[in-house]
């Protein structure tokens, strides 16, 4: 079993649905923190969402953030299970980046 430390970073130049991380099928992971920031001045709102399957659950719906504000959205681990993915999606372009911390706990045999 290998334990992996990872970021996953994303700068939201659209509106779009963005796929923040998805979790290996071999694999656990704990997502340890999420950093959302604000880099417009102008303040925004992120939507974050677990999809687990054919279902999606609401982590934060609509989260506002003022001007050059960096927000740590979690203050308790989040486990996502195997091909758990997390979604991210700002109201406007250009103005949010978000970090994602996690380890990521791979149940493959790495000697074969």
């Amino acid at each position: 079993m290998a334990n992996t430390y990872k970021n996953s970073k994303t700068d939201f130049t659209s509106t779009d649905n963005t796929t923040i991380y998805t979790c290996p099928s071999n694999s656990r992971a704990i997502i340890q923190n999420i950093l959302v920031s604000d880099d417009s001045g102008s303040g925004d709102s992120i939507t974050i969402t677990l999809v687990s399957g054919a279902n999606t659950f609401s982590l934060f719906k609509t989260k506002a953030l003022t001007g050059n504000q960096t927000l740590e959205l979690i203050t308790k681990p989040i486990i996502l299970e195997e091909n758990e993915i997390i979604k991210a999606q700002a109201t406007t372009a250009d103005r949010l980046h978000m970090v994602l911390s996690l380890l990521e706990l791979s149940r493959s045999d790495q000697n074969g």
